[in-house]
């Protein structure tokens, strides 16, 4: 009789990431509960949500594909395709909208050269108008990846662009 460890599942993720998903499995009574921080750390190390990571992480919390991607399609943090380096989300939902915020997207459309989900052609900016992301107070708010831009200008917007792009030096 041997006594050889159960054979792990392969996994497209580092094994860091792999590690960290174990635990967050385990750290939830119900398995389905680690799904948004799975998806969230998926597209952090991959980019964007896979085809192939929906399929492991459904796998892993035992839900089908379809379930994973009924929550993907509803966050818009949650992204299935590539996007340039610095996603920028203008909120143009009614608080936003009252205070500027439908002009602001425009004037990113034209400072980027870009329209709606798309990409600088050097990969630095994504665009995309989005509905809320919970900044009314500070309205019109922008939110590049993780960071928020509340109170803004036109100029005060372009400020913002110019930092991101010597970030990235470009």
């Amino acid at each position: 009789m041997t006594t050889e460890a159960p054979m792990k599942a392969p996994t497209i993720f580092s094994s860091e990431l792999a590690a960290r998903f174990d635990k967050l499995v385990a750290l939830y009574p119900a398995r389905r509960s680690a799904l948004i921080p799975m998806l969230l750390y998926a597209q952090d190390e991959q980019g964007y949500v896979t085809d192939a990571a929906i399929e492991e992480i459904a796998r892993r919390i035992g839900i089908t594909p379809l379930d994973v991607r009924n929550v993907l399609s509803y966050y818009s943090l949650l992204r299935t395709k590539p996007v340039g380096k610095y996603h920028v989300q203008v909120c143009t939902n009614i608080s936003c909208m009252l205070r500027g915020g439908q002009e602001l997207f425009e004037h990113c459309k034209e400072h980027l050269g870009i329209g709606h989900k798309e990409t600088t052609p050097d990969g630095v900016f994504s665009l995309e108008e989005v509905e809320c992301i919970g900044a009314c107070s500070w309205a019109p708010a922008v939110q590049v990846n993780y960071d928020f831009h509340d109170n803004l200008t036109a100029d005060a917007m372009d400020a913002v662009l110019d930092q991101y792009r010597k970030q990235a030096g470009k």
